[in-house]
Order: C-alpha cells, then structure tokens, then sequence
C-alpha cells in the first residue's frame, strides 16, 4: 500500500492531472468521461463555480465546526464518497482502499454494486473504525425481485445501514469517449455481486433492446420498502415531481444527480436541480447532491442551497490512483479543510448558516 503522497498535490485538480497520467487510457476514458458531447458532465462542474459568495463580516466564528446531521447522526462533516464501479481499476486495493480512507476521515461511503470487492470484505473492514461515517449500499436493479432482495439482505448481515437505489440509468449512457478508447474490464475483473445474477427474461419489441421493460418503476420502491428494514434513498432524482412522489413515498431520502453526466446528455446540471428539489420537498426529505463538487466552496454552496450534505465519486477515483487509500483521504480532507477556510470567511460559525441568503444569485 502506498505510505506517501506524491509531491504537488494540493488542489483536487491536481489530483485530476496526476491520475490522467498514471492510469491506463483507457480505464482513465472509462472513469473520466461523460455521455454524448459531455455538456452536462462540464455543466456539473461549470455551475457551482458560477454561483457567487456574498460574505458576511465581522461575525462571531468562535467555537466553529462542520458537522452536520444526516440519517439520524451527526457527521463531523457533510462529506460522502459517492459508489463508482471497479475501483480496482484505479488501484489494486480497491473498494477496501476508499473505505478505510472514508472511515478515516469521518466520511460516509457508499459501495457499488459493480464493486470488484464483496460486500462483506469492505464492511469488515470498516466497521469498528472509531468515527466512521455511514456504510451505505447502492442497488442496480436487477430483472429479478429475487435477486435484488437477497442482495439487500445480504448488505444488511454484513452491517450496512441503508440502500441507494440508482433510479437514472434504465439503460445505459452513449458514453463515446469509453467506447473510442475500446474500453473492457481487465481479465478476473468483475462484479463481485453480480454473478449468478439471473438473466432478463425477454421482452416484446426492439426499444433499447428490451432493457428498459426490467428497469425500476414506483411500483419496485414501494415493494422494496416493505420488504427490507433498511432505509432506502433514491439516486438520481432531478425532477420536483419525481422529488414529491418520492416524499409521498416515504423514502429515506434523495440524492440529487444525474449520475455524474454518464448517463443522459444536456440533463440539467444538479446545481440547477438542487434548489428545486429543495423547494419541492421542503423539509421533509434529506438532500445529498453530487456531480462536479470540486472546492469546499462548492461544498458551502450546496448546503446553502438545500443540501444536506454533498458526494464525490471522480475525485474519489483520483485520490485512488495516486496514491490508494492515502490519496482518497487527502481528498477528502482538502475538501474539509477548504470548506473550513470558505465557511470562515462567509462569516458561518456552522452550516446551518449557509442559507439562500450566502449567494447572490
């Protein structure tokens, strides 16, 4: 395992430039690209930056601090590491790498279904961390109710405390820039959880190959609800009507994200979604946002425009490649560090003072 940094990393762009270098190209194309022409992947990094900070001075800062509540506990921050696939492509240690990095910095994870590590690997891992944020499970819709129950179930015995169901990718994203650099999994890499998955039965007509006939509807969130004890959280939710079915619902909470710009091009960047989510559920709902969060200023603009908390996953992957489970925990801590310094000269003791009000526009 990696035991130091390599020497310039001081910014999450950085990171980016390093990690382009060392891994393979075309691992590299298949972490860093986005769908189609990749508008809304530049676009979930082009509009936090476009917000504008308006500071307030002259405010009591004593006794400052970053923690947040979320899911019933307080976190020392609002900094979560979003599930990304086969993350032993970026480091042979993998999934077990960005966990033990997370745990370290009182950060939430959530692990993939197309994880190249079981599930029990990672959760033994990490589970006695002393101030280790939340263990999550994200949950790809399988054609078989079977199957995905018994994957729930299986993430319950091991530890995790809540699902993410991914409701934004039916089918997959026309992702160009994997599919020129001939992208495929290295030999013995695979999804761990996947195998003996039972095969989508065939369905009628030729409409995305059949594919979308097996995708998650309301329907499968309500049967899912009733059959496991785990929260559940929805990922990818943009819309405020989607929003306001989900609270109706009565899930967990929602992650705000259109799956980092993988799946659907020109799909509204989350920055722009976040505030009308927001306003759609009130308060009833926990908020997460991901998508192009590469500051800790763009960390204060979330919570201040509803955000309970924010995840990455790129730069996750970054951290990885540089320097396994040191580098994901530097990242980490550049972007706390950053948010300190923003909150700071905002004039917020904490975040429940980064409100609307922060932003200019």
């Amino acid at each position: 395992m990696t035991t130091q940094l390599p020497p310039g990393l001081l910014t999450l762009a950085d990171h980016e430039a390093r990690a382009a270098q060392a891994m393979d190209p075309a691992a590299w194309a298949y972490i860093a690209g986005g769908a189609g022409d990749e508008l809304t992947l530049r676009a979930n990094a082009e509009a936090w930056p476009a917000l504008t900070l308006w500071p307030r001075v002259l405010q009591p800062l004593a006794g400052g601090h970053t923690r947040v509540r979320l899911a019933g506990r307080e976190l020392a921050h609002p900094i979560l590491l979003a599930p990304w696939a086969h993350q032993r492509l970026a480091h042979p240690d993998g999934e077990v790498a960005s966990a033990l990095a997370a745990a370290a910095q009182g950060a939430g994870y959530v692990l993939a279904t197309q994880s190249s590590v079981p599930l029990e690997t990672v959760a033994r891992a990490v589970l006695g961390e002393p101030g280790r944020g939340p263990l999550w499970f994200q949950l790809y819709w399988q054609a078989d109710r079977g199957f995905n129950l018994a994957l729930a179930e299986r993430a319950r015995a091991a530890g995790f405390e809540a699902l993410v169901l991914t409701v934004d990718a039916p089918v997959s994203g026309v992702r160009d820039r994997e599919r020129r650099a001939g992208f495929r999994l290295p030999p013995g890499m695979g999804s761990a959880h996947l195998q003996g998955a039972p095969a989508a039965p065939p369905a009628p007509g030729t409409y995305c190959a059949g594919l979308p006939a097996h995708a998650p509807s309301w329907d499968d969130v309500a049967w899912l609800q009733a059959q496991t004890p785990l929260p559940l959280w929805l990922k990818g939710v943009l819309h405020p009507q989607d929003a306001r079915q989900a609270a109706a619902l009565g899930v967990a909470g929602l992650i705000v994200s259109n799956h980092g710009g993988r799946t659907l091009d020109t799909a509204v960047a989350t920055a722009t979604a976040l505030p009308r989510v927001r306003a759609a559920v009130g308060d009833a709902l926990p908020l997460v946002v991901d998508g192009g969060i590469r500051r800790g200023t763009d960390v204060l603009k979330a919570i201040a425009l509803g955000a309970n908390a924010v995840m990455v996953g790129r730069p996750a992957a970054w951290g990885l490649a540089n320097a396994g489970a040191l580098g994901v925990a530097h990242v980490i801590r550049l972007l706390r560090d950053e948010l300190e310094m923003a909150m700071a000269l905002t004039g917020c003791r904490s975040l429940t003072e980064a409100t609307p009000a922060l932003l200019t526009n």
